[in-house]
């Protein structure tokens, strides 16, 4: 299998709200040879506002940004999709892409009206090079050189990673540089610690974490917060009932007897302690599994290996106890709130199947006849989405109620309280912070405070004219 890795560079962190404007991506065979690359760009959406933090960071101008030359959001999509899915099947790979890369590439495939998952379909797999060097960091130290940062703590900051182990990474936080940079490292653990890479390799497939997590006695997870590696030995004790892919372990460590003997109620006050005995992780997510006879001594969190063992293959026995601690840890554990916004409900369900056909069918249309499709979306995100890719890519077909509509619905986003997308009030003081702060030496952050600034009147008087 090939393997995919990728990039991108986007508008701020808040998913649903912010958008991709640098997508970048490396194909390469199973040993890390380099076949084909691609990149794209997209100018700013009109109902995004860049996260002032964001062109600090990546450097990029509100006038490039704003650029009539470079493509939309839609056509950047588009041709990101049609190249991943002439890469697939493959094993998709970034630097903290898990947590954010994938999630943005889900948001901007799903808001432009096409399937979300592309890269857990297709026969894909995913996987996450930051915590490859961490737990290469975690099992084999002497494989790489993890620097410390100004404050005195270990950094795996990509640009830091890179430097310390001798990486050519010209231009931190630009897409294909960052992606380069990324290949390099893993060349690194593939050429020096084989058998993590191949761990890694096996993993990225969620078949095969369900088949190891279901069958293994008991592994240590290594999880990461803060840039910091945390083991524990577990032992699978169920499937999360609200989450197909969710996986409920023990840490074995815990005492099984005093467990048996508690009630209900006590094991679940027990349960949602902090921090928990339990652990939770997403077969489908790439994670860090060891098996214990490979674990070395710091990895077991304090407890003797033939300890762990023995409190595996007990609890493995216990059916009834299995049973009632994932009742315990669901019933104890907070309900997660559902977000008010749209752009935040991607995980509330797939789209139906009259609706999936209709996605394919808008694709396919003209734009004129567009417009009739997405109105007769069943699904509340899809209508509402469609709508305004219809008013960014295709506003004059549009008929003036329907126009007015999506551009009162995006001012009164912009003009909100906060909660949902970069507001001009919030990105003002965030600018107006950063310029008292020192981080204006080539007057990137004036310049888009003078693009905020006009913005901000022109949806005001726009506003004001609509009142009356």
């Amino acid at each position: 299998m090939s393997f995919v890795f990728f990039d991108t560079e986007t508008t701020g962190l808040k998913r649903g709200f912010d958008q991709i404007l640098h997508f970048a991506a490396i194909r390469t065979d199973a040993n890390l040879n380099e076949l084909a690359r691609f990149e794209a760009r997209s100018r700013l959406q009109p109902h995004v506002l860049p996260h002032p933090s964001a062109l600090r960071t990546n450097g990029l101008p509100i006038e490039w940004l704003t650029d009539t030359n470079l493509p939309s959001h839609y056509a950047m999509v588009s041709d990101i999709r049609r190249a991943l899915l002439s890469w697939s099947p493959a094993v998709f790979v970034g630097f903290n892409s898990i947590r954010f890369d994938e999630e943005m590439l889900r948001h901007a495939l799903f808001q432009c009206l096409y399937p979300a998952y592309l890269t857990s379909n297709h026969r894909n797999c995913r996987a996450d090079a930051l915590s490859l060097m961490m737990a290469a960091d975690a099992v084999s130290p002497a494989q790489l050189v993890v620097p410390v940062s100004e404050d005195g703590r270990r950094t795996f900051r990509l640009e830091h990673l890179a430097a310390a182990n001798g990486v050519m990474h010209a231009r931190a936080h630009d897409a294909m540089s960052d992606v380069l940079a990324t290949v390099e490292l893993c060349r690194l653990v593939h050429q020096r610690s084989p058998e993590l890479w191949q761990r890694f390799v096996r993993f990225s497939n969620k078949a095969a974490v369900s088949d190891f997590v279901d069958t293994e006695d008991g592994f240590v997870l290594t999880e990461f917060f803060g840039g910091q590696a945390y083991h524990a030995p577990v032992v699978c004790i169920g499937v999360d009932p609200d989450q197909a892919n969710g996986r409920i372990c023990l840490n074995l460590n815990e005492d099984i007897d005093r467990l048996s003997r508690m009630s209900d109620s006590e094991l679940q006050t027990h349960l949602a302690q902090k921090p928990s005995p339990i652990r939770r992780f997403r077969v489908n997510a790439a994670p860090t599994l060891t098996e214990l006879f490979d674990a070395p001594e710091q990895m077991l969190d304090g407890g003797t290996i033939g300890h762990i063992e023995n409190q595996a293959r007990r609890l493995k026995a216990d059916a009834d106890l299995q049973a009632r601690l994932v009742a315990a840890y669901v019933a104890a554990r907070e309900p997660f709130p559902q977000s008010p916004h749209l752009e935040e409900q991607i995980y509330n369900g797939f789209p139906g199947p009259e609706d999936e056909r209709r996605m394919t069918a808008f694709h396919q249309a003209l734009w004129p006849d567009r417009l009739t499709i997405v109105q007769s979306f069943e699904d509340e995100r899809l209508r509402w989405f469609g709508l305004r890719l219809m008013y960014c890519e295709a506003r004059s077909v549009l008929p003036m109620d329907v126009r007015s509509e999506v551009e009162h619905r995006l001012g009164d986003q912009l003009a909100g309280d906060g909660s949902g997308c970069l507001t001009y009030d919030l990105a003002l003081a965030e600018t107006d912070k950063l310029i008292g702060e020192g981080a204006d030496h080539d007057g990137l952050l004036s310049r888009y405070r003078i693009h905020l600034q006009d913005r901000s009147a022109r949806a005001a008087t726009f506003r004001q004219q609509t009142l009356f």
